[in-house]
């Protein structure tokens, strides 16, 4: 049987560090922007570690 490939839709949207987290990019960023705080915009350039819970399931897309 040949090789699962990984989900590519899901690669384009995390990054996987060295050691081994999975980073994300925040939700909310380009749609009705200008309605939105430049607090609300700033908090948002920055990304996230992928929380724990999700990271077994986000594994199993990656690695197949």
């Amino acid at each position: 049987m040949p090789k699962m490939k990984s989900k590519r839709a899901l690669m384009k949207r995390i990054k996987i560090t060295k050691s081994g987290k999975i980073m994300h990019k925040s939700a909310y960023t380009g749609h009705l922007a200008p309605n939105k705080t430049t607090k609300q915009k700033r908090h948002l350039r920055k990304g996230g570690q992928m929380h724990n819970s999700d990271v077994k399931r986000i594994r199993v897309l990656i690695s197949q």
